[in-house]
Parts: structure tokens; sequence; C-alpha cells
């Protein structure tokens, strides 16, 4: 997708972090951002901020863990504006700690948001895709997805199943014709956005930044990338947990420090 002029960006959890840098970077490429979140005057706000800017936003307030009202705001989108050209599923959640300590609620809130709060907003969003003649489809991972992360069990394991939707949706998209909906899963180890605050990012790496993790995001979108793994640890850790013995990719693991990353962990605690 090489021109944006026109095009229509969807991104859920848009309201800050890692949406909000997404929106800003699509809104300069000339591209309509919806900005998406159940916040409203985070919405608001990031509206504003791109209006200021010159560029084109509006808000569409929702719950991705509420399927009518995602439904709802997919038709009153299509309503009031048209359909969506990209669809970014950004919404998520981190809650860490030893597992029993963690309240059940509180994993079973991190599946809502991270596994099926996506799997609905795909589901309402994902024919107007395939009804456009070049559509793109963003689901944002992590670099857990790959590893085991003690301290965020339910996390990592949520976004497993991003990854696993993400792959298996880009082969019925191709199996069924429709190849002009590219999809991206995005990987990245740990963001400083407050979600992960102290937690320590791997031994060789540093906290990424919204804005370069937005600016990889855009390009991986603009020349139709499949993945984006950031920063070089994650990029070799597929290779790495392939080819070694699992006791020794632990004792790797171990080593870079991502097994106890999470050991400080204090976090914002909110999606």
């Amino acid at each position: 997708m090489k021109d944006f002029d026109g095009r229509r960006v969807l991104i859920t959890g848009s309201g800050r972090g890692i949406g909000r840098a997404m929106a800003l970077r699509f809104a300069r490429a000339g591209a309509e951002v919806v900005i998406s979140d159940k916040d409203e005057d985070a919405v608001a706000a990031v509206v504003a901020e791109i209006g200021v800017l010159g560029g084109k936003a509006r808000a569409l307030v929702f719950d991705v863990t509420d399927p009518p009202a995602v439904q709802a705001a997919h038709d009153r989108l299509r309503r009031e504006a048209g359909p969506i050209d990209v669809l970014v599923n950004n919404a998520g959640v981190v809650f860490g700690g030893p597992f029993l300590e963690v309240p059940l609620e509180r994993h079973w809130l991190t599946y809502r948001i991270n596994v099926l709060g996506l799997a609905a907003v795909t589901h309402a969003f994902l024919p107007d895709l395939i009804a456009r003649p070049e559509a793109h489809l963003v689901n944002v991972a992590s670099a857990s997805g790959y590893i085991g992360l003690p301290l965020g069990s339910t996390y990592a394991s949520s976004k497993w199943a991003v990854l696993g939707f993400s792959e298996s949706i880009r082969l019925e998209l191709h199996m069924l014709g429709y190849d002009h909906v590219a999809v991206t899963e995005v990987c990245p180890s740990y963001v400083d956005t407050g979600l992960f605050a102290g937690a320590n990012p791997p031994r060789t790496t540093r906290l990424l930044t919204p804005e370069r993790l937005a600016d990889l995001t855009f390009e991986a979108v603009r020349r139709k990338r499949r993945v984006v793994r950031v920063p070089w640890l994650v990029k070799v850790t597929p290779l790495l947990k392939g080819c070694l013995p699992g006791a020794w990719f632990d004792r790797v693991s171990a080593l870079f420090g991502a097994t106890h990353s999470m050991g400080r962990w204090t976090g914002r605690r909110t999606g």
C-alpha cells in the first residue's frame, strides 16, 4: 500500500501509547485515522492532536470485549464515513506477577482483551477489508509470543494466540482468493508505554519507543511485510528456539535476562 491519501485506518487502543503513536504516523502520511478506545476522553485528545497537526481523524468509542458494541461501532462508522482500508488490532493489557497471586479476573481480562477482543473486531471489520481493492490487517503481538514469560504467563500465552490467529487468517485469506488483503504480525520486545513499567529489557537491548514501533509498523504496511520483529534479539529468537534443544534454549533465555525480565514489573495496570 504505497499511497495513504484517502485511506481510512482504524486502530484499536489508540487513545494512548503504541496506538496513539501509530495514529499520528498514519495521519502524517495522509490517512484518515479512526481513533478507537473505550476511554472517550483519551480518544478526543488524540483526535484533537491530529487535527492541530493538520491531519484527519475521527472518534469511535467502544470496548473490544463487548461484541455487540463492536458490531454497532462498525455499522456506525460504515454509515457515517464508509469502510476502512487498514485495521490495526492494537488494544491490549498486561498483568504481571506470580500466576497464583494475580486474581483470576485479571487473567480472564487479559484473554478477553488480547484475544477475544481482537477476534471480535476482526470478525466485524474483515468484510470491509475484503471488499476493498487493497487492504491490510495488522495484529500487534509480542516477542513473548515466541517464548515463555514467567510472571506474565497469561499475557505471553495471549500473544501466542495472536500469532497463531495472524498466521492462520493470512493463509485462509490466500486460500479463499483474497490476496489483496495483506496481514502483518507485530512482535516487539518491551515498549516504553507504562504498561511494562519496572520490567527489564533483555541484555543487549533497550526499551523501544512507541514512535519507533509505529514507524516500523507503518513501513510494514507500506511494503506488505508479514512480520515486524524488533529489536535484533527478537529476530533470532524463533531460529534459536527451533534449532536448540529445549534445555539449552531455556539457558540462553535466562542468560539474556528474558526469563527474569518481569521480576520487578509494576505496570500501569490499565488496558
